[in-house]
């Protein structure tokens, strides 16, 4: 059983940074981040953040382009969002997850697909 623990989550304000961590048990060919918004239903679907394959690529949402960065250490086993000029539209539940089947891309990769999620870390930006 594949199991995602995330860290890192907090406060911040406007502008400010944060980073989060998921430590993962196994190294996984797609592994990424996506987030749930508060004003969001519970059923309604997270959305994808950031993505990363096996080789390192990556892709981002259009919302995060330029500010948010995902990254990999396979030595540590630990998966990594830094995130910067945060805004608050960001503020969300950030959940880690790995392992979907089919392309590793935020533009196409869909949350009933993921088969393996992390407990979530919130995040809250404010003015």
């Amino acid at each position: 059983q594949v199991k995602l623990v995330e860290s890192g989550g907090g406060s911040a304000q406007v502008g400010g940074s944060l980073m989060l961590s998921c430590e993962y048990s196994e190294t996984l060919y797609s592994m990424g981040w996506f987030r749930q918004a508060p004003r969001k239903a519970p059923g309604q679907e997270r959305e994808g953040v950031a993505v990363i394959d096996g080789d390192g690529s990556t892709t981002y949402a259009d919302s995060v382009k330029g500010r948010f960065t995902i990254s990999q250490d396979n030595a540590r086993n630990n998966l990594y969002l830094q995130m910067n000029s945060l805004k608050p539209d960001d503020s969300a539940m950030y959940y880690c997850a790995a392992a979907w089947p089919g392309p590793c891309d935020v533009a196409v990769v869909t949350a009933r697909a993921v088969p393996y999620w992390g407990q979530g870390t919130q995040v809250t930006v404010s003015s």
